[in-house]
């Protein structure tokens, strides 16, 4: 093959706190082998600097999106969520994320999958990783995505217009392994899936504070082993199988607020320690804190009388609406999760992929992630 390769149409977004390359699933390969190599190929990787795609060389900018009409009648669009190692030549889908879905509803109105209402608009989605569903609800004046607006959430800069996303209970226990708390390696831990499989935490019973900055924590080799030992044993406790190299669970640290919130969150997805927190994430956080007995839910501030619950993390807050129901085994269930994020369109064109031709360079698994 030679000459340039084709072209493929593409919309760099942001979502949330991430970045990601959306597509419409028509427009890639059906095939998944064909599809990841072309990711691959379009978002730079295997390269720990990404510097011939699209990634941005971390986990929260090397993420894609494949949307399609659904034909779930209870859903109006289905999304893939794809994340990209950027080190090694990997493509998982075996988590969700909630942030990059905060630019799926404007996606879908973008490509015509959705009709534009005439003041807002509100997309039924379903997350093809899972099988959860989520409502998108944001602002189309004039039967256009409206990307302006005040709204505001830690970790990006300026103000954009809300965009409300609504979970239903998923399909999955809210607790995986039937149990509130549990010992892992000596350390008192508490699984939850409220959309994403994640290990609550009390920092200090690894020895750290909760407070200290992401690099501080992802350089401290004894915390890492340790992190490491748990989240094998959660994964296979939690029905994940070997999660050697998966992306799930993710493992929150937690700590009493600092801030006027009600806890403090240092979380890893798996390795590198997230600069702020996943939404996905967070529903497990506050899910979890609302579990009576759960391991660091004693370190938590809740507002008596209210579903809204803000979690601090290291460049400030997320607030998230979250309420339980019993089962009817008398276990927890997650009845209403929400949250406001925002999204804003970067650019809309044609994405050209690195050549087939050109060899892998220096594969690691995880993207870097090690």
């Amino acid at each position: 093959m030679s000459g340039v390769p084709k072209g493929v149409p593409c919309l760099l977004m942001r979502g949330g706190t991430s970045k990601g390359a959306y597509f419409l699933a028509s427009d890639l390969p059906a095939e998944p082998d064909l599809r990841d190599d072309l990711l691959l190929r379009i978002m730079g990787s295997p390269d720990e600097r990404q510097i011939d795609g699209l990634g941005g060389a971390h986990p929260l900018t090397s993420k894609v999106a494949v949307v399609s009409p659904s034909a779930d009648p209870d859903a109006d669009i289905d999304y893939l969520f794809l994340q990209v190692a950027f080190a090694g030549p990997e493509v998982s889908d075996r988590q969700n994320c909630g942030n990059i879905l905060a630019g799926i509803g404007p996606f879908a109105v973008e490509r015509g999958l959705v009709p534009a209402g005439p003041d807002e608009t509100s997309v039924r989605i379903r997350m093809v990783n899972s099988g959860d569903r989520a409502t998108a609800t944001f602002p189309t004046p004039g039967g256009r995505v409206d990307y302006t607006g005040d709204a505001e959430i830690s970790g990006v800069p300026g103000a954009a217009a809300p965009v409300l996303i609504e979970f239903p209970p998923g399909p999955n226990p809210l607790l995986p392994t039937g149990s509130v708390r549990e010992e892992i390696d000596g350390v008192r831990v508490t699984c939850v899936d409220n959309g994403m499989p994640t290990v609550l935490i009390a920092a200090t019973s690894l020895d750290v504070t909760g407070y200290e900055s992401p690099a501080a924590l992802e350089e401290d080799p004894v915390l890492a082993d340790r992190l490491r030992r748990i989240r094998l044993e959660a994964g296979r406790r939690m029905g994940l199988g070997n999660v050697a190299d998966a992306t799930v669970p993710k493992l929150t640290l937690l700590a009493p607020p600092r801030e006027g919130g009600a806890v403090t969150t240092r979380t890893f997805i798996p390795v590198r320690c997230h600069p702020s927190i996943g939404v996905l994430g967070a529903a497990g956080v506050a899910a979890g804190l609302r579990i009576e007995g759960s391991a660091g839910a004693d370190l938590a501030d809740l507002e008596p009388g209210s579903d809204r619950i803000r979690i601090e993390h290291p460049t400030g807050f997320l607030d998230i609406e979250s309420s339980l129901v019993p089962t009817p085994e008398g276990l927890p269930s997650a009845c209403r999760t929400a949250v406001v994020r925002t999204a804003r369109k970067i650019f809309d064109g044609t994405v050209f992929p690195r050549s087939a031709e050109t060899a892998p360079i220096h594969p690691h698994p995880l993207g870097g992630q090690r």
